[in-house]
């Protein structure tokens, strides 16, 4: 009964364990290589059987024993040599070595199976007998527990050593030796088992391994993807150029493309972002389509991303450049809609002998995109040099303005707004100015954008909000006073308040506060603009839509929004532009106001022939350094007092501002 039970455990072991299944294969190949990296066993397994046989050899003098005997010595003394063909560790171990030791571990197993058989059936004597058939049952075992990541080479080279041994054991009949040649079957089911259970051990162990190793790996991969794109995040892409970064070689040149989606927040505001995720998605598309496959494919974040990949030349890299922005400046159909995004690119290089400093390859790139959105957008740029200087000069003025705030060093400055038929003063716009006690004045356009990129613009907005408020309110009542909104100053908490806070303080009416807002208020977020619009419009503020004509919607806007004032461009009125296009577009533009009851205000006046030509076009108001340049405060009691003068008005009515 114990000996079936341990046939079927023995059939299911080799059913079920011994299937060379991939994860079987691999402990396979593990313990094979452990056994060819640790020969110590053997080496001495094959020193014995040389003695083993020697001994035996030297007290029988049956010629067929000691040939036998001799056979076992060289396959030992072979088995030794051939750990000489043995590679350094780390190597590749050569294949016909696996070849080598399998054959001669059978060679060697049935030469002692042999050997002890030839000894027992010959009766060559009770001590050599004992001496050889322990070994041969000894060397058996060990071969089992050593082979048990192959039990079908361990069964094998079991047999090898029991089928002769148990023919020997028969063939001398005893009945010693034929309970011997019984048990010996027995044995070898029991070895098998045991074999086959540490064999499952390990085929388990190494499939849990391979499970983990796995998991870690989809873990890893999933941590480095992009889930909208399939490209590389931000994680994959700073593990990609890091490698990219060891193997970059002297005389191997790489380019760093970073590109921005010119119109995808639109996209998203408009058609929500299951849309967007599709937009990110084609442009993905695009993009692998244009970068071959060494190339580092990446989505940065929102809609940014970044393409890394060698090239030959800086002449390649604009070329790829150009065939990126023609695919991106290609309308895309997206989910029934016929999108135009667009793009800009900022490109850094990197020369094998500047060596491999991704990180400054990254922020260079980031500034040429930088310069590349500021230069219009639709563009790549670059880096160069001076955007470095660029970037340090507006950290030194960000750091400056906000001591400047503190120190008092910024003022206001107003500008008259003029009626263009009589020459009148109806309003003034505030206009802020800095004056730096070592850099002395510094343009507006120079402190301005820095003020908005880190947020400054809104405690400077709102402190020349009041200061506008407050000179207004020591004019005659029938001057307004239009002050300038950043986006960021209207999306502040609060901002409504702010605004009737300055007036209150002040006591100031509100309709005679105009703020002056651009078309990029518009361009999110229009929840909060329509409540900050609405909010004060309802108490008597009136709103004005500045710089217009530049942008791509103000129409649409005109019409939305309660404006009373539309302030043309400059660029209509100034400069070598001006011609009878231009003035037909000033027409329209005042019949436009005309029609709608809307004041037109032409922006950029510098000589009399502008004044002439913006009038003759239909314009009832203007503004620019033909009346007046900005002036301060404190002089725009006396340029009303000479403007009323020269029209024939008592100076009486002109109130002066108060110290």
């Amino acid at each position: 009964m114990g000996a079936t039970k341990i046939l079927r455990a023995l059939n299911r072991r080799i059913q079920t364990g011994f299937v060379a299944d991939e994860t079987g294969r691999e402990v396979q190949r593990t313990l094979k290589r452990s056994l060819y990296r640790q020969p110590g066993s053997l080496v001495i397994g094959a020193l014995c059987g040389i003695a083993v046989s020697g001994v035996s050899a030297s007290v029988v003098s049956d010629p067929l024993f000691c040939a036998m005997a001799l056979i076992l010595s060289v396959v030992a003394a072979l088995r030794i040599g051939a750990t000489m063909l043995l590679p350094g560790e780390g190597a590749r171990l050569p294949r016909f070595y696996a070849s080598i030791y399998e054959w001669g571990a059978v060679l060697y197993a049935g030469s002692f199976g042999t050997l002890a058989a030839i000894a027992i059936a010959r009766n060559v004597g009770t001590g050599v007998e004992a001496l050889l058939t322990t070994h041969a049952v000894g060397y058996a075992i060990a071969v089992c527990a050593r082979n048990a990541g192959r039990p079908t080479m361990a069964l094998a080279l079991m047999l090898m050593v029991f089928v002769p041994l148990a023919a020997g054991c028969l063939v001398q009949g005893s009945p010693a030796y034929l309970l011997m040649a019984v048990t010996l079957p027995l044995i070898i089911l029991a070895i098998m088992t045991v074999t086959g259970n540490l064999y499952a051990v390990l085929h388990d162990a190494a499939a849990r391994a391979e499970s983990s190793r796995r998991k870690a790996h989809d873990m890893e991969k999933l941590a480095r993807t992009d889930v909208v794109t399939g490209l590389a995040n931000r994680a994959g892409l700073n593990h990609a150029l890091v490698e990219a970064s060891m193997y970059i070689e002297e005389g191997q040149s790489m380019a760093l493309f970073w590109l921005d989606l010119d119109r995808f927040k639109e996209v998203n505001d408009l058609l929500g972002h299951q849309t967007g995720d599709l937009v990110l998605a084609e442009t993905a598309q695009r993009l692998r389509a244009i970068a071959d496959h060494p190339a580092i494919v990446a989505r940065f974040g929102g809609d940014e991303f970044v393409i890394c990949c060698d090239v030959i030349d800086r002449a390649q890299a604009e070329r790829l450049a150009g065939q990126m922005l023609e695919a991106l400046n290609t309308p895309m159909t997206v989910a029934g809609e016929t999108l135009d995004v667009g793009a800009s690119i900022g490109i850094a290089m990197l020369s094998g002998k500047d060596g491999g400093d991704m990180d400054l390859l990254l922020q260079q790139a980031d500034l040429a995109l930088n310069h590349a959105k500021t230069s219009g957008r639709g563009c790549s740029k670059f880096f160069a040099p001076f955007m470095t200087s660029d970037l340090a000069r507006k950290r030194d003025i960000e750091a400056e303005l906000r001591a400047a705030i503190q120190r008092d060093e910024l003022s206001v400055f107003y500008q008259p707004i003029v009626e263009l038929a009589t020459g009148r003063i109806v309003a003034f716009e505030a206009l802020i100015r800095w004056f730096h006690p070592t850099r002395g004045e510094l343009q507006p356009d120079e402190f301005i954008p820095v003020a908005e990129d880190t947020g400054v613009i809104v405690t400077i907005g709102n402190w020349v909000t009041k200061q506008a408020a407050r000179a207004c309110a020591n004019w005659p009542e029938d001057i307004h006073v239009s002050v300038n909104l950043s986006p960021l100053q209207v999306k502040a908490p609060g901002a409504s308040l702010g605004i009737e806070a300055a007036l209150r303080e002040a006591g100031l009416a509100p309709d005679r506060l105009e703020l002056e807002v651009t078309e990029n208020l518009f361009l999110d977020d229009t929840a909060t603009t329509d409540a900050f619009i609405k909010d004060l419009a309802d108490k008597g503020v009136r709103f004005a839509m500045d710089d217009f004509g530049t942008g791509y919607s103000s129409l649409g806007y005109i019409y939305r929004y309660p404006f009373s004032t539309v302030k043309l461009d400059r660029s209509f009125v100034s400069g070598a532009s001006l011609g009878d296009k231009t003035r037909a577009i000033i027409g329209a533009v005042a019949e436009l106001g005309k029609q709608l009851d809307i004041r037109i205000v032409a922006e950029g006046l510098e000589d009399a022939e502008h004044v002439e030509a913006v009038r003759t076009a239909g314009c009832r108001l203007g503004q620019g350094y033909h009346y007046s340049p900005p002036v301060p405060d404190y002089l725009v009691s006396v340029l009303l007092e000479q403007n009323r003068a020269q029209l024939g008005e008592t100076p009486a009515t002109v109130r002066r501002a108060s110290a």
